[in-house]
């Protein structure tokens, strides 16, 4: 089967690697389809899309939207124009509320006794903020073991350092990927089956479902598979690779059936 991922991040966001070492790496295990979708930014994108070319591999400009509806309710917006300014404009108003949300985490953990400051997080980003920045400062500072133990310990729910997300709703984050001219796919769906509301995301503009991902299984896949057949919503399939050391997968590529990889290319004229 056709190997694709449309659903990778760089250093940008909360990856490990430069956009274009990601490239290189999907490259190597001879990724056919790529994207690049650090979290509510597009600064990494022109990088990629010039290693891409280099690498002969066919590729779509993308973002993952975060909503302030669920921890993990995202959205991809795929093939979207780089140079829209209404697009660029939302991302920064995502991004700063992201600045907010990270800042009241210090607050929490430091009311609660955690030796972590706003410079300790701030200072080690190079784009944009996130939880992830968090769980790594406190493994520098002996606090966790690794990113996932800093989640685990701080900042899950119901952890001192718990915030909700804030930002924009689902349907705000698909509107917005569709008037830049993107495709709006729901990202790993497997892991928000709690808040499934297809029917709503699909009148908001819904393109796409991320079905092939690391962690959906055969019960959720076929699930996923029969959602977009009723709603004539392409598949997509991505690793949410975050590079070495994140404690997230660091193989990029996922297989993904020829008849659904063939949709794609027509849906994105590759």
């Amino acid at each position: 089967m056709p190997l694709i991922d449309l659903h990778t991040h760089s250093k940008y966001s909360d990856g490990t690697t430069k956009p274009s070492e990601v490239v290189i790496e999907s490259a190597k295990r001879a990724v056919l389809l790529y994207a690049l979708t650090d979290h509510d930014t597009i600064e990494g994108v022109e990088e990629a899309k010039a290693r891409a070319a280099r690498c002969a591999m066919k590729f779509l400009p993308g973002v993952e939207v975060s909503t302030c509806e669920h921890e993990h309710l995202h959205f991809l917006g795929l093939g979207i124009d780089l140079s829209n300014a209404v697009f660029r404009k939302f991302l920064k108003e995502n991004s700063e509320a992201r600045i907010i949300r990270i800042k009241r985490i210090i607050q929490k953990l430091s009311a609660a006794g955690v030796d972590i400051t706003d410079e300790d997080v701030f200072g080690r980003v190079k784009g944009i903020v996130s939880r992830a920045h968090v769980a790594d400062a406190l493994r520098q500072k002996g606090l966790a073991q690794n990113r996932q133990d800093g989640f685990r310990k701080f900042l899950i729910r119901g952890m001192p350092g718990y915030e909700a997300p804030i930002g924009a709703s689902a349907c705000e984050a698909i509107e917005k990927i569709k008037s830049a001219g993107g495709k709006a796919v729901i990202a790993h769906p497997g892991i928000v089956k709690d808040v499934w509301k297809f029917e709503k995301w699909v009148k908001c503009g819904l393109d796409g479902i991320e079905v092939f991902y690391p962690s959906h299984n055969e019960e959720t896949m076929g699930i996923l598979l029969d959602t977009a057949a009723r709603y004539n919503l392409f598949i997509t399939a991505g690793s949410d690779n975050h590079g070495p050391g994140s404690g997230r997968t660091a193989r990029p590529g996922m297989e993904i059936p020829a008849a659904h990889y063939e949709r794609l290319l027509k849906t994105f004229n590759l």
